[in-house]
């Protein structure tokens, strides 16, 4: 399977709080949530049910997996107009998580991935199928760039600054070149963008 992760990001590429309710994720004093609610219009809507629906599996961290079971795992068709097609993938494909704390996840179809979590997703990427498939989750994305399992990474690029929060990638990283094989922006400014991981790039030679 191939690797996709599907990130919402400022334009200061924070990650931190995106989702609907402000007081979602409060740590480190961060008090600016909610910034990616109903900031895409319907062809972004249309775009990422697409996403969803071609996923064969979820992989996500502990704490994004925990906010997903607790809204998406409880909701029926009815609740989300609209996203009725992200609902029907999440509770009918397999969920991973990669976590060492999390013992006995209540959402139907998921698996604890077991420590040694780069043979076990190695191991689910020589799987057959289309794609596996990472929302939310920064700091596992932060780690599978760092190990080159992304096959693939589509940034939903709100545009909005916060001044504020944790960001996708870290002040002092890895470096990486990107090939953009899609890109298009929709009426409210919402940019999405699809990249392939190139290697290393490339910088000029000092003087």
């Amino acid at each position: 399977m191939k690797l996709t992760t599907i990130t919402q990001i400022t334009i200061d590429g924070v990650v931190q709080g995106n989702g609907g309710a402000s007081e979602e994720d409060r740590r480190n004093g961060f008090e600016r949530g909610g910034w990616a609610l109903g900031k895409g219009d319907h062809e972004t809507t249309a775009f990422i049910n697409q996403v969803y629906d071609r996923a064969d599996a979820f992989l996500f961290g502990r704490r994004t997996y925990e906010l997903f079971a607790s809204s998406w795992g409880s909701l029926t068709e009815r609740d989300v107009p609209g996203w009725e097609t992200v609902l029907r993938a999440l509770n009918a494909r397999p969920k991973y998580v990669a976590s060492t704390t999390l013992t006995n996840p209540a959402w139907s179809g998921t698996t604890v991935l077991p420590a040694d979590l780069a043979t076990a997703i190695a191991d689910l990427k020589a799987k057959p199928g289309g794609e596996l498939q990472v929302h939310g989750s920064g700091t596992l994305i932060r780690w599978l760039l760092e190990r080159d399992l992304v096959d693939e990474l589509i940034l939903t690029v709100v545009p909005v600054v916060l001044g504020q929060g944790t960001r996708l990638f870290p002040d002092a990283g890895p470096d990486l070149a990107l090939d953009l094989v899609e890109s298009r922006v929709d009426s409210k400014g919402v940019t999405t963008q699809v990249f392939r991981p190139a290697g290393r790039p490339h910088y000029a030679p000092g003087r």
